[in-house]
């Protein structure tokens, strides 16, 4: 009988304590905690064009005489597959990843980009099969919004240079992309 009477103090005894409002407070917070950098606001692009670069297959994205917004590439390799690599020069966190949305010609696609180190900077970066569908919604001459959680919106005006780009590029030759 004291057996049983005592059974619920050996169970009351056996129970974890509540949470608490000051529970944060029990729990060791290191000094520095990785952030995610403050969202950046969306580039003006009135004015923005794509020009050539000092590369051939590549054009770049943004105002004349200013830092480019983006880069577009042709890349082949050596079984001359080729690949489109999409160069965001935005400041990115090291290593991160998200999805870019690119929604404009009649089509939207959401692909991974990632976060790459080119030697001074973390910028987003991404590459895609040439003939990968999903570039179509740059091939077409109307505007295209471009977007990266964090780097902000570009809008890229109406132009025919980065669907002339993607088709060499799904070319077998190379061959120079017209002037505008």
């Amino acid at each position: 009988m004291r057996l049983i009477a005592a059974l619920p103090l050996v169970l009351l005894a056996a129970c974890k304590p509540p949470a608490t409002d000051d529970y944060v407070e029990r729990v060791e917070i290191g000094a520095s905690q990785d952030m995610p950098s403050a969202p950046l606001e969306s580039p003006d692009t009135e004015g923005a064009l794509w020009a050539d670069s000092d590369r051939p297959l590549r054009l770049v994205y943004g105002k004349p005489g200013e830092t480019p917004l983006l880069a577009l590439a042709c890349e082949r390799s050596d079984n001359s597959s080729s690949t489109v690599r999409l160069t965001r020069f935005a400041p990115a966190d090291p290593q991160a990843q998200a999805l870019i949305a690119l929604i404009g010609n009649g089509h939207m696609t959401r692909l991974p980009i990632d976060a790459k180190w080119n030697g001074r900077f973390w910028l987003w970066e991404m590459e895609l099969a040439a003939d990968d569908p999903a570039l179509d919604v740059l091939t077409g001459p109307r505007r295209v919004e471009l977007t990266i959680p964090g780097a902000g919106s570009v809008a890229l005006n109406p132009s025919q240079r980065p669907g002339q780009l993607i088709e060499r590029c799904r070319m077998p030759g190379q061959a120079p992309l017209p002037q505008e």
